[in-house]
């Protein structure tokens, strides 16, 4: 098989952390606006067939017994990989030792000329030298058969999913045809938030925490498709990528720092809550009004620190030499960016605790009510 020597760019990086969700978000917008549905559909099916349809899985997503028959060539390509890296192995061992051996028929060579009794010692070199040629063949030639193997299997491969591409329309509406309509499939889950009652300034802030969480929740999605290709990757092309896990831990830094609102806005963090549980509505904001001290506290200086890290990081992009501050690994991606998402998702932070205040002190003027 081919080395795959792709390296994501920056610019495409950046670029799908933005468009990857916003699509996405747009997409489970319409299906929810049209009631939302399972059956089976055509564009799941491209994307199965583009993602893994050589393991078959567009087959499989129409339940398909034929999709098993791509497991075959795969099977052998993942076999011809390992085959071909030991035979490698081995054709670097011998070329080490050819030239190992090159060196004492030189070496014995000389001492024979100068008189020295060494010529038992220059035959064994040579024999051994010979044998090593021999072997360098034996091996180039299995490197060789594997490699054109595993090219031929994955030629199957991309012709059968040529032929799938354009049958792949007619099978989605044979299967359709067939396919029992479920009249208790449920409704796209649109990650609406219950507002009512809320009063009317809260509502803007809360909507924002909301759209900042379902924004990034969409990245997980992005880490699927990822990991997916650097397994393929590594494992099938025998290239692993350089720049794969580390995407992947900055992007969850971000998601990790610009979901924090979402997280305050449904209560989603972790809470020691062995007294706050047995409070009333009003105690309850009354203590969220004491510790709120502590939260600003937090949030605040994770936003100045956030600032004063993100300046530095600009400072240098703006400096005389026009560069900006990358990471100290061979992909080198920038660093703003990342310590943007730090004051991005601060300041979301304390714009949902501000509203949250609010919403606790307005509790706490009216009187208490007892729950249930």
């Amino acid at each position: 098989m081919p080395d795959l020597e792709f390296v994501l760019p920056h610019w495409l990086y950046w670029a799908g952390l933005v468009a990857f969700p916003l699509i996405a978000m747009a997409l489970v917008k319409r299906a929810s606006a049209k009631g939302g549905t399972n059956q089976t559909n055509v564009g799941v099916g491209y994307l199965c067939l583009i993602t893994g349809g050589f393991v078959g899985m567009h087959r499989h997503y129409l339940k398909s017994v034929l999709g098993f028959l791509y497991l075959i060539p795969f099977i052998g390509i993942l076999v011809c990989n390992t085959s071909g890296r030991d035979a490698r192995i081995v054709l670097s061992q011998v070329k080490n030792d050819i030239l190992s051996y090159e060196f004492e028929v030189k070496h014995f060579g000389k001492r024979v000329a100068d008189g020295y009794d060494d010529q038992d010692k220059l035959t064994a070199a040579q024999t051994a030298l010979e044998t090593a040629q021999t072997s360098v063949t034996e091996a180039q030639e299995t490197v060789v058969f594997y490699n054109d193997l595993a090219g031929w299997l994955a030629i199957a491969i991309a012709v059968g999913l040529l032929i799938d591409a354009i049958l792949l329309p007619r099978m989605v509406a044979r299967y359709r045809a067939t396919e029992p309509v479920r009249a208790d499939d449920p409704p796209v889950d649109d990650n609406r938030i219950d507002l009512s009652g809320k009063p009317s300034w809260y509502r803007p802030i809360a909507h924002l925490s909301r759209l900042s969480g379902e924004f990034v929740a969409y990245w997980c999605v992005i880490a699927v498709f990822v990991y997916y290709y650097e397994v393929l990757a590594r494992y099938v092309f025998n290239s692993p990528t350089n720049w794969a896990h580390e995407s992947m831990f900055l992007m969850f830094g971000m998601q990790y720092l610009i979901c924090g609102a979402h997280a305050y806005l449904t209560d989603s963090h972790v809470r020691v809550d062995v007294f706050y549980a047995r409070f009333s509505r009003r105690k309850k904001a009354l203590a969220d009004i004491a510790t709120s001290f502590f939260f600003f506290v937090f949030a605040g200086t994770l936003l100045i620190t956030g600032w004063i890290f993100a300046m530095d990081a600009m400072r240098q992009m703006s400096g005389p030499s026009t560069s900006w501050e990358v990471s100290f690994t061979e992909w080198a991606i920038q660093y703003w960016p990342v310590k943007l998402a730090m004051v991005l998702g601060a300041l979301l932070l304390v714009l949902q605790g501000l509203a949250k205040l609010g919403e606790d002190i307005a509790i706490a003027v009216q009187p208490d009510v007892k729950e249930g």
